[in-house]
């Protein structure tokens, strides 16, 4: 593991980057800023490394890094929640409204723009563990939660991201994680050529373009929004049709098939050019498909200026708004009672 200094946050915090490197030579790069992941190195069908995810060069830019999220840690609730209200055992709680009238990923001060604790570091297993305390009535919500993330690059090319919650009262635990992959390398344009297939027959329709859920699950089959066979991302996604018109293409909650195991890869992606690729597993209900529809003119890495369909989010998640949608499954965690999720996306060539 390679420990180096990052900056010195505006609030006067020493940030580090940590780097860890399997025996294939892939490599992953964390921070203790926002439990971010800013690097992920994978051979391509050349042996050459690429990095494959989006991200920027300066701590500063990852401490205003509310508009896009780049490989963002995200709590206490991922996604949307509409009029930032919602209500627990009777009692009503408002949280920020930071997109309008909704709450988007934790609000004004997401868990992406804070200092983490280093837990532990486990050279042996290439494993990293940050841990955040979030007060009771912290963004709105209630309950002190301790949050802990791990990442852990294995020898079989897997990069797994647990979130591991307990809170002492009952309160909303729906946290993922933001990055976005384009498996092409994050400097070699869109991700409009990848072949994508989703293991998913249903999504989540939404109701105009903010972006909350109707609260119908509705079947992909004969829509653009089917990836059940692989096909280019690009194909349909600009087919006039209402979904993709609201969102500028695919934002959508995929509701991963009930008859899936963990074991069961819920995401096949492959990139066009290096031919890496990607298998996500996970024990959450949903996964948001993110094409990149609102990137314009990002200063990324490398002195690369990210664009449109720079590339695709794969948040693993409980459905958006689930709090107020009572058909869906629930984003809540008891008192007291430790809880973990995992996703994991493991990488071949």
């Amino acid at each position: 593991m390679k420990k180096e200094l990052f900056g010195v946050t505006t609030g006067g915090k020493t940030v580090y980057l940590y780097t860890f490197e399997n025996k294939n030579g892939m490599k992953m790069t964390v921070s203790d800023f926002g439990a971010v992941l800013t690097h992920l190195w994978v051979p391509g069908k050349d042996g050459q490394l690429v990095d494959v995810v989006l991200g920027y060069d300066q701590l500063a830019q990852y401490e205003n890094n509310n508009n896009v999220y780049f490989g963002a840690t995200i709590g206490r609730n991922a996604n949307r929640i509409d009029q930032g209200k919602f209500e627990i055992d009777g009692q009503v709680y408002q949280v920020d409204q930071n997109e309008g009238e909704n709450q988007l990923h934790g609000g004004f001060s997401g868990y992406h723009t804070r200092p983490w604790l280093v837990k532990e570091v486990d050279e042996l297993n290439q494993k990293i563990v940050f841990l955040l305390f979030s007060p009771d009535g912290d963004q709105g919500f209630p309950g002190n939660l301790s949050l802990e993330v791990s990442y852990q690059l294995t020898d079989l090319n897997e990069l797994i991201i647990s979130y591991t919650g307990e809170s002492d009262k009952k309160t909303v635990f729906n946290p993922t994680n933001h990055t976005y992959f384009n498996l092409n390398g994050h400097a070699n344009g869109t991700i409009l050529e990848h072949l994508l297939q989703l293991d998913c027959s249903y999504y989540t329709p939404v109701k105009d373009s903010k972006s909350i859920p109707t609260g119908e699950v509705l079947p992909v089959a004969n829509t653009p929004m089917d990836f059940k066979q692989s096909k280019k991302i690009g194909r349909d996604i600009n087919q006039i049709a209402e979904q993709l018109q609201l969102t500028g293409g695919y934002d959508h909650n995929y509701v991963l098939d009930e008859t899936k195991q963990e074991t069961e890869a819920f995401v096949h992606l492959i990139g066009d050019q290096t031919g890496i690729s990607l298998k996500g597993y996970t024990n959450l209900p949903g996964v948001q498909l993110y094409t990149g529809n609102f990137i314009e003119q990002e200063a990324g890495k490398n002195g690369v200026n990210y664009q449109k369909y720079s590339g695709l989010c794969l948040e693993t998640q409980f459905f958006p708004d689930a709090v107020n949608q009572v058909n869906f499954k629930s984003p809540y965690i008891e008192e007291n009672v430790q809880t973990v999720y995992e996703t994991s996306y493991c990488f071949d060539a």
